[in-house]
């Protein structure tokens, strides 16, 4: 495609040089650059892509994207951020791949992972064919492949898209970061659907404060979405509810356009009837107003939402409720959100992602209904991230279990001693506290602890598999392994971890 048909997707874009060069594929990494690759230059918190041009020239580029014209012998297309110029042109490059793919995204704090991925296996269930882009994994033409972030770059994210037509896909179910949406990842993407679960404290080390935050979360609704879906038990929810035209649904009893009643929580599962509201504001709502059974295998009160919402984007999506709700029955919950782990312990583990003080409290929670014992947390918080929320970590942890025992999460620049201070600093005056800066040995520690009918939660880091130090340096860690080993040596079936043979 030549540059100059690129260049039109581009606001305020104008070209410096021969625009009808050829270009043959999009970078903004200059390690990914080859033969006829578009450069995009773009400014970041440590490096400017501004000084790399060079190098993606001398590897291939035919072409740059920057914000201010280079010494360089290859045209440019100058424009006034390069970052968000790079998701339109992308669209354009990949033949605005959204266009015909049915894209339903996820946003919120908590509840992201499990709703696109409740709402991804409705949908196949429904004989739609979804691919899924999240934290845990994407799936792409129903093959599974590792992710780097949550919501990737924009020229990923198209790149993506249209792999996902190519290979079969009809739509897409995905997680929407608010760092994707403040940094223009999400740009140019053609939602049908827009889904808000919550918002609660996380990524103030990012946005300048609440509000700051929810206005991140509120561009997917200002992108204009076919259908808008809103948690309205949540303020933020009734915020967008109040400021867009949304379908709304309630796990609480709040009037909304699905509302769940008559919740059963059970160890093994959850039984409610959802009952509909004023449906028939948008086209896709028009569905009767017979109330509906619906089982989920997913535990916890706070999951109810989770699978109202799936189900509400489910339905906008254009599967009937009753089908909705059978797809549902079968889901299997997301790893490392409240995932069991038994090697034959008398008294149950449970591996969850919750890394926010509101996650926490609702997994704690939802644990509880499940001791017959005592309940016990290991948990920790992340390193150059949000600090104003480590106390309110703590806080939750005491005041929602029996045993609490603060370790370290991915510290990476920061000293795990002292976060752990700041997060044990929340719980003084509450239950009993113990402190671990090793995450290995606290697992060890909590397990040691447990005794029959008792429950054990492993919060922070649930489906991840490294933990993070200084200098991005990664060490394999994953907190189900970790148990599981630790398990296996507490009932005396393997010797400790590094131990001689």
């Amino acid at each position: 495609m030549r540059l100059e048909a690129l260049a039109s997707a581009a606001s305020g874009g104008r070209i410096v040089g021969d625009g009808s060069v050829e270009v043959a594929d999009l970078a903004y990494d200059s390690r990914k650059v080859g033969p006829g690759t578009l450069f995009f230059c773009v400014p970041g918190e440590k490096v400017d892509g501004h000084g790399f041009a060079a190098v993606a020239v001398e590897a291939g580029a035919v072409a740059l994207v920057v914000e201010r014209e280079l010494d360089v012998d290859v045209p440019q297309l100058v424009v006034p951020d390069a970052r968000a110029a790079m998701a339109p042109l992308a669209a354009r490059f990949f033949g605005d791949p959204t266009a015909e793919l049915r894209i339903a995204g996820v946003t919120g704090t908590n509840g992201k992972t499990t709703t696109a991925f409740l709402l991804r296996e409705v949908l196949e269930a429904a004989g739609l064919r979804c691919g899924l882009l999240g934290t845990v994994k994407q799936v792409v033409g129903g093959v599974e492949e590792a992710v780097e972030r949550t919501t990737p770059e924009g020229i990923d994210l198209q790149r993506t898209f249209r792999r996902m037509l190519d290979r079969g896909d009809s739509a897409c179910a995905m997680e929407v970061s608010s760092h994707a949406l403040a940094l223009h990842r999400a740009d140019a993407i053609d939602f049908d659907v827009a889904l808000f679960t919550n918002l609660t404290q996380d990524h103030l080390d990012f946005h300048a404060g609440m509000e700051a935050y929810f206005r991140a979360k509120r561009l997917l609704f200002e992108a204009g979405p076919k259908t808008a879906i809103v948690n309205v038990d949540d303020p933020y929810g009734r915020r967008l509810a109040d400021e867009f035209e949304c379908v709304t649904f309630s796990a609480r009893g709040a009037e909304a356009d699905l509302m769940a009643s008559e919740v059963h929580l059970a160890a093994t599962g959850t039984e409610l009837i959802v009952t509909q509201g004023p449906m028939g504001r948008k086209p896709t709502y028009i569905v009767g107003n017979r109330p509906v059974g619906v089982k989920t295998r997913l535990v916890g009160e706070f999951n109810v939402a989770n699978a109202l919402g799936a189900l509400a984007a489910a339905v906008a999506m254009g599967v009937g409720l009753e089908a909705a709700a059978a797809g549902l029955a079968e889901a299997a919950p997301p790893p490392g959100r409240l995932e069991p782990i038994d090697e034959g312990q008398p008294f149950s583990v449970l591996v969850d992602y919750a890394h926010t003080p509101d996650s926490l409290e609702n997994v704690l929670r939802a644990a509880r209904e499940m001791a017959d014992g005592r309940l016990v947390a290991v948990f920790g918080a992340g390193g150059d991230r949000d600090r104003g929320k480590r106390p309110l970590m703590g806080r939750a942890g005491v005041e929602g279990a029996d045993l609490t025992i603060v370790t370290s999460d991915n510290p990476r620049s920061e000293d795990p001693e002292e976060i752990v201070a700041e997060v044990a600093a929340g719980a003084e005056g509450g239950g009993v506290v113990e402190t671990e800066a090793d995450r290995r040995a606290a697992i060890a520690l909590a397990l040691s602890r447990a005794t029959a009918g008792d429950v054990v939660v492993i919060a922070g880091k649930g489906h991840e598999q490294g933990q993070e130090f200084e200098d991005g340096r990664m060490v394999p860690f994953d907190d189900r392994d970790v148990a599981r080993e630790e398990l296996r040596r507490l009932l005396g079936e393997s010797p400790p971890a590094g131990a001689a043979a």
